[in-house]
């Protein structure tokens, strides 16, 4: 365990938590973190890096060399976009932007990856070249995408790139990982119904009852994952909306319903069998109602797949700086979707959760409107990042 380390990032605590403190209380939704990415880039100038804004509209790249020999670089992404949450924690640094909030720590994660570049700017004894990556927009607005499009990995070579989440519901200080697919891709899907409506008391029978129809499909869904995937892979589907009536008019049978959700999977075979088979379950039970319906199935994502020597590498690194005994290595996949997942389709990397549910930290999980991230996390996540560069950078010719 490096207590240095920590005790030197725990000495700059107060100035990082005040800046995640500002960034928490001013939220910008994705592709609109104009004054988020300013802060981020005013900061890393005046601690001496090369920065360059706007890559992928809002992104920032600060990029930091060693005085060591050495040619190899590495990336580090943080994720700066917020979320539409009504804040709820009373905080006195809560949100002054209605409807918007911090509720999945992404400004803990700027922060984080802002006191590694702080940290390191002031000790440079590593060799090669560390890119800090500031992405806008994760939550589900194309930010990775945008940055990779505008050429990211191209203007800012790496040899392999880093990412890092918080999980409130894991201890402060501890770090999960596991090589392979680890978080999954995000689909989502909108079914449409459409058939006769009618009156429902006086002449149900003359209705093809889109009512009915959906019912029987949603109870259908929850055979897809049971019976159509192996038990030994992993897939959720999930409903989040049924549109369709009016409770002004109960007595009127609507002649189009609509239905969606979320679907999760981990491999292409899973994602390919799931789309699949929800729509010929669409289909035919709308056939045997004498309806038609409407699939969309819109994959919002992909897979996030760590690749197994930059696991490895992670792994160390976080137990060099807690001990082995806070590192789960094989940490069990998540369903949560990630849009790193296309940066580690593009270069080798690795993704890693940072446990910070302790020391004062809400009990509120993620995406919830009294969720606010640990500022005791800081030293950790930033001596997470320090420790990946001592350890991937501390020196190494090219």
């Amino acid at each position: 365990m490096n207590e240095s380390l920590l005790n030197r990032l725990r000495a700059m605590q107060p100035e990082l938590a005040a800046i995640r403190q500002d960034i928490h209380a001013n939220p910008e939704i994705g592709m609109e973190e104009k004054r988020t990415a300013a802060l981020v880039a005013e900061k890393l100038r005046g601690w001496g890096l090369e920065v360059t804004e706007q890559v992928g509209r809002h992104g920032v790249v600060g990029t930091l060399k060693g005085r060591l020999p050495g040619q190899h670089a590495i990336g580090l992404r943080a994720d700066m976009d917020a979320l539409m949450i009504h804040e709820a924690t009373g905080k006195p640094y809560a949100s002054v932007n209605e409807g918007l909030m911090h509720a999945c720590g992404h400004d803990g994660h700027t922060t984080m990856l802002l006191g590694a570049a702080k940290y390191l700017s002031e000790n440079r004894d590593f060799g090669g070249t560390v890119q800090f990556i500031f992405q806008p927009a994760e939550e589900g607005r194309g930010g990775a995408k945008a940055m990779l499009a505008d050429g990211l990995f191209e203007r800012f070579p790496v040899d392999a790139v880093y990412g890092l989440h918080n999980m409130p519901e894991m201890p402060l200080g501890q770090f999960g990982i596991r090589p392979g697919p680890f978080m999954a891709a995000p689909d989502r899907w909108v079914v449409t119904f459409r058939g006769t409506g009618g009156h429902g008391g006086a002449a149900a029978h003359l209705s093809t009852d889109v009512t009915v129809l959906q019912a029987q499909f949603i109870m259908a869904l929850q055979t897809v994952v049971s019976r159509n995937v192996a038990a030994v892979d992993s897939a959720v589907i999930s409903v989040g909306a049924i549109a369709g009536g009016s409770f002004g008019s109960t007595n009127v049978m609507p002649a189009e319903i609509r239905v969606g959700g979320t679907a999760r999977s981990f491999t292409p075979a899973v994602r390919e069998t799931m789309e699949r088979r929800m729509t010929e379950l669409a289909q035919g039970l709308a056939a045997s109602f004498g309806c038609t319906a409407e699939v969309e199935y819109r994959r919002n994502g992909t897979p996030l797949v760590n690749h197994a020597e930059q696991t490895a590498l992670a792994a160390s690194a976080a137990a060099s700086l807690v001990g082995a005994g806070m590192v789960q290595d094989d940490a069990p996949p998540v369903t949560g979707g990630e849009d790193f997942a296309y940066m580690l389709e593009r270069k080798p990397g690795a993704f890693i959760f940072m446990g910070q549910g302790a020391g004062g930290a809400t009990a509120e999980g993620l995406h919830t409107p009294t969720y606010d991230f640990n500022d005791d996390a800081i030293p950790y996540g930033a001596g997470y990042w320090v420790s990946l560069v001592q350890q991937e950078l501390g020196g190494r010719k090219s």
